[in-house]
């Protein structure tokens, strides 16, 4: 009977095991080829932040219009991601994807020809715009083409790959400003986008076609203007001080996003699906994701600022030092996946939030900031940074049905986004508040910013729990 039952387990646990299958090349040459415009965006996320100070000087501009070239960029990404999922059914992934490589291409050198900031600002908008389109693009011409059964390697590697564009931002820029000039910073886009698109042209398939499929394009408009006015003003406010100008375009970008949440949470058909708020779980994730998203991005801002303002480092030293940040988060990064697992989001994602606070009170008394406790605390950020966000957005999709996922992506990529936004802008906007006779002091009051967020994120991050993948896949 004993060898029976042991028999009877052994088929048991067979029928229910998944043994992984091999990946063939071409499945990795397409996932390679759909990552790299996912690389490329998220590269350009980062690349411009250590340039700030270098355009500002070059075009004769203010920090409050310079930082946009960052800022805008965030939320022109944050504002098409909407509109991907409509053009993905409505024109396949796969032609909606290489168009907006080529778009991301042609903006790109666009970026590297401006004349002024105006120009370099607007061409940095239309850049985000293609950059929001391509990466859920690439990210569901990846998913139709890859076996279930081989998605969790093929995404692990390519989540790797797509957090090393943040990480290696800063070190490239550091390089090209020190040896050419921030143009460069964009004209690299160009030779890798095209080799993308050639590679592409036999490999990628076009995708299935939805003429039925309808856009809520008065939504749209709304969200896609409201949101930019919203932060424009904000940060015109912040720097320069309130005029009616500035309150009116507060004002009306307000009201255009509040009709936008007001609509999408009664309509049938709405453009973004936003009554996910309604569960709290999803609410706390996503919140979590958000405010580690205005921590990386505020501190991409301000740290090579500090470093150099503050520290009195090189451009090369700079990068140098915020690619150790880049490389912790990382490396950490399919670390905290199987933790996330093991443990649930929760308490990995407070992990993080702790690490963050502790790596930025450092920055609080440069005079201690020693080379060593300097890489240690810009690693251990990263570390955090990586802990912190990545189980949150994991707790966030798994909060909602599987019909739901679309809606559930949109949402936390666009809380992130928005996150990053509104950290660079409050950074800006104390820099710019502060009397620049004192320069380390401003610099330390932003600091302060990020103490004050980590500690937010600390108690978003304690609000939600982990539930197992089945509860997702399992349900709707």
């Amino acid at each position: 009977m004993g060898i029976k039952r042991i028999m009877q387990v052994g088929e048991l646990y067979d029928r229910n095991t998944t043994y992984p299958t091999p990946i063939a090349w071409r499945t990795w040459a397409i996932a390679a080829v759909a990552g790299a415009g996912a690389f490329m965006a998220m590269l350009d996320s980062t690349v411009a932040n250590l340039a700030i100070e270098s355009i500002r000087v070059d075009l004769g501009s203010t920090l409050s219009a310079v930082q946009w070239v960052a800022t805008g960029y965030l939320c022109a990404l944050a504002v098409s991601l909407p509109a991907a999922g409509w053009m993905g059914t409505r024109y396949g992934y796969g032609r909606v994807w290489a168009a907006s490589l080529f778009f991301f291409v042609v903006t790109s050198a666009l970026c590297a020809l401006a004349p002024g900031p105006l120009t370099l600002i607007t061409a940095r908008l239309l850049q985000g715009l293609a950059g929001g389109v391509m990466v859920p693009a690439g990210q569901a011409v990846i998913g139709s083409t890859v076996a279930k059964q081989q998605l969790g390697r093929i995404m692990g590697v390519l989540g790797l790959v797509v957090a090393l564009g943040p990480a290696i931002g800063p070190a490239v820029g550091g390089v090209l400003l020190e040896s050419f000039s921030w143009r460069w910073l964009f004209w690299i886009n160009v030779p890798f986008g095209i080799i993308a698109l050639i590679a592409a042209h036999h490999l990628v398939p076009g995708g299935a076609m939805n003429t039925d499929r309808v856009m809520n394009f008065k939504a749209l408009m709304r969200i896609g203007i409201g949101l930019p006015l919203l932060l424009y003003g904000a940060t015109e406010i912040g720097g320069a001080g309130f005029t009616w100008i500035t309150g009116g375009i507060v004002l009306i970008g307000a009201v255009l996003v509040t009709i936008f949440v007001a609509e999408s949470l009664k309509s049938r058909n709405p453009l973004i699906d936003l009554r996910l708020f309604h569960r709290k779980s999803f609410t706390s994730a996503t919140t979590t994701t958000a405010l580690t998203g205005a921590n990386m991005y505020g501190g991409l801002l301000l740290v090579p600022l500090y470093l150099q303002l503050v520290l009195g480092q090189s451009v090369a030293e700079t990068g140098v030092m915020l690619l150790v940040m880049g490389l912790g988060s990382a490396l950490v990064l399919p670390i905290a996946g199987a933790l996330t697992d093991r443990h649930g989001a929760g308490i990995v994602s407070f992990t993080g939030a702790v690490l963050l606070l502790v790596s930025t009170v450092p920055f609080l008394a440069p005079s201690m900031l020693s080379d060593p406790i300097l890489v240690i605390a810009l690693a251990i950020r990263g570390m955090g940074l990586a802990l912190a966000q990545m189980p949150a957005m994991t707790a966030a999709y798994t909060a909602v049905f599987a019909k739901e996922m679309g809606d559930a992506s949109t949402i936390v990529n666009i809380a992130q986004r928005v996150g990053g936004a509104v950290g660079a802008v409050s950074v800006v906007i104390i820099l710019q508040q502060v009397s620049t006779s004192a320069m380390a002091d401003g610099h330390i009051w932003a600091v302060g910013l990020l103490v004050i967020i980590s500690l937010f994120t600390l108690a978003s991050a304690a609000s939600f729990s982990h539930r197992p993948k089945s509860q997702l896949t399992h349900r709707g």
